[in-house]
């Protein structure tokens, strides 16, 4: 590493920090605060949108499964892209017109209250295992960049989006996401990958120094791609950092063709992530861990200069999804579970605006805490982010689309739903492990057939809470 990649690097990570800083001046209320005053148009719509869902383990994790499975390594991200695809072209529109702040006031509003702590719980699960993914993946990076060792790499990193994050809330991490969004698409992209593929020979030779798997799109295994979809697809439809991001749009034509752009902008990260670690196993047959084959190849193959901007770029993905998913935990910590367990009402109902920011900000340092310390005990970004979507899909997945999509749906059932398949999906993870393919399978068989039969046996949601349901899908009534 030279003095100008050092530059580059701390050049970049004080920027975050003066972004955060100017973003506080504009996050004056709990919506401006929470999700940037509703107003994003389509250009940070879906620069911001795509940095959220590409985060470290999209990254990190996706060369390392290029290195260990080739092409067909994509398909983690691959699907990310698939279901923020799916969210914006059939569900955004919708979940932005109900203009709430969390997936739980959702529940809330289609099944009448029953479910909110509950749920609650769940999803604040999911975003803090996801803010732990990132979180972790700091290790890697300024072990390459500094050579400090992982605890304090940890530390350091954490403790810079939490400074930024808490500041500013979603306004900060609107203006940083776009920029690393930039810096992500021009070092992994535009530098990274050419230079890799050409540090190995190119395709050609790639070809004849590997295995002929690794250039086939199926060597991950069916049964594999098979729970990515489960997991990531149906995972970016309910996820509450995903729909806390929906909610910015500033209207319907924003978060469908503003997500459909972020989405198909994933599609193309995954397969060139997969193509970087492929050339990595190439150039570095004997790599200790597939997960260092990113920070491997940036650090012996890039120029004076570039390997600060793709370290960078790789710090971009980093907390691009570590601040979305730190905001989301916080979000849903304060709304969805202390709120509801002191009886306190949505954002918006306290005396001031200026209390509830402040709330807010202290929630973000509380799970940024947490965060670290979780990611100190934990070392492997992929099976983090498995275990996290997991828990989201596995609990939620179906309340969630049932609600949007099954009238008969009630509250008990969401419930029930809600209960069997978290608890399914955590009895059989201590049972068979974090990577394997049943936890979710049958969490979510479980989770469905407690949704259909306890709402078919229980009575009808009320009338007057479907009236206000409908109502609020078309746009109409208070925002909560």
């Amino acid at each position: 590493m030279s003095v100008v990649d050092y530059a580059v690097i701390v050049v970049y990570l004080a920027g975050m920090l003066a972004m955060g800083w100017w973003g506080m001046r504009r996050s004056t209320t709990a919506g401006d605060f929470l999700v940037a005053g509703r107003r994003l148009g389509p250009a940070l719509y879906s620069g911001t949108m795509a940095a959220i869902v590409l985060g470290g383990a999209s990254t990190i994790g996706g060369v390392g499964l290029g290195y260990r499975y080739g092409l067909s390594g994509a398909w983690m991200v691959f699907t990310i892209g698939l279901g923020l695809l799916a969210l914006s072209v059939f569900f955004s529109a919708r979940i932005s017109r109900l203009r709430v702040y969390t997936v739980s006031q959702m529940l809330d509003l289609r099944y009448g209250g029953t479910s909110g702590v509950i749920s609650g719980v769940v999803m604040w699960a999911y975003t803090l295992m996801l803010a732990v993914t990132s979180t972790i993946a700091y290790a890697t990076i300024f072990d390459v960049v500094f050579g400090l060792d992982r605890a304090l790499a940890i530390l350091i990193g954490g403790a810079i989006v939490v400074c930024y994050s808490t500041l500013g809330g979603m306004w900060s991490i609107t203006l940083t996401d776009m920029v690393q969004f930039v810096v992500k698409t021009v070092g992994v992209l535009l530098v990274l990958l050419p230079v890799a593929v050409i540090k190995a020979g190119g395709f050609a030779a790639m070809r004849d120094e590997l295995p002929g798997g690794y250039f086939s799109p199926t060597s991950i295994g069916a049964q594999t791609v098979f729970t990515y979809v489960l997991v990531y697809s149906f995972g970016m439809l309910i996820g509450q950092d995903i729909w806390q991001r929906v909610f910015t749009a500033r209207d319907d034509r924003t978060a469908r063709l503003g997500g459909t752009a972020a989405g198909t902008y994933c599609l193309l990260y995954a397969i060139g992530g997969a193509a970087i670690g492929t050339a990595a196993r190439v150039l570095y047959p004997d790599l200790g861990s597939p997960d260092d084959a990113f920070a491997t190849i940036v650090r012996d193959t890039l120029p004076l200069g570039l390997k600060g901007l793709v370290l960078a770029a790789a710090l971009s993905a980093v907390m691009s999804t570590s601040s979305g998913a730190l905001i989301a935990c916080a979000t849903v910590a304060r709304n969805d579970i202390w709120n509801r367990l002191r009886g306190g009402g949505a954002p918006g109902g306290e005396a001031h605006e200026a209390d509830e920011v402040r709330g807010n900000r202290l929630f973000i340092l509380l799970m940024g805490a947490a965060v670290i310390a979780v990611a100190l005990s934990l070392d492997d970004v992929v099976q983090a982010l498995t275990l996290a979507y997991d828990l989201l899909v596995g609990g939620l997945l179906v309340p969630v689309l049932g609600g949007l999509l099954w009238r008969r749906g009630t509250g008990a059932g969401a419930l029930a739903a809600i209960i069997t398949g978290g608890a399914t999906v955590l009895a059989l993870i201590g049972w068979l492990g974090i990577m394997a393919n049943e936890p979710i399978l049958y969490g979510l068989l479980a989770s469905l057939t407690a949704y259909v039969v306890v709402s078919l046996a229980t009575e009808r949601t009320d009338a007057a809470v479907l009236e206000t349901w409908q109502r609020r899908l078309a746009g109409e009534g208070s925002p909560v």
